[in-house]
């Protein structure tokens, strides 16, 4: 089982930044995570993957530029650092994990196993 808990999210200006961190707890080896997101009235959307060992990334093509994904596996924690931020960039915010020692990233939601409560991400015009 594995728990997580993200943070980080808030209110900011369009063109701003912020950073998202995703704290995992339980039996966290070898699993690959992402980022997804869910405005109001859309669907869950991928945003960013990241394998087990941070060697392979994948981002949304609304993400590729702006986005970085990233992991600390010692400190169990994997970060959306989020640059040039746009009003369509709010949402809730989720992590997910799967587990994974592949070096390959998967982008699809229903591979996720366990996810987090999720942290809003308001970007104001």
């Amino acid at each position: 089982q594995v728990q997580l808990v993200e943070s980080g999210g808030g209110l900011v200006q369009a063109g701003g930044s912020m950073r998202l961190s995703c704290a995992a707890s339980g039996r966290t080896f070898g699993y690959a995570m992402a980022w997804f997101r869910q405005a109001p009235g859309k669907e869950r959307e991928f945003v960013a993957a990241i394998s087990w060992s941070g060697g392979m990334t994948a981002y949304a093509d609304s993400a590729k530029g702006r986005f970085t994904i990233s992991r600390d596996n010692a400190k169990n924690t994997v970060y959306l650092q989020m640059n040039s931020l746009k009003p369509e960039d709010t949402a809730v915010y989720y992590c997910a994990a799967r587990y994974s020692l592949l070096r390959v990233v998967v982008t699809t939601m229903h591979e996720y196993n366990y996810w987090g409560q999720g942290t809003q991400v308001t970007v104001s015009s």
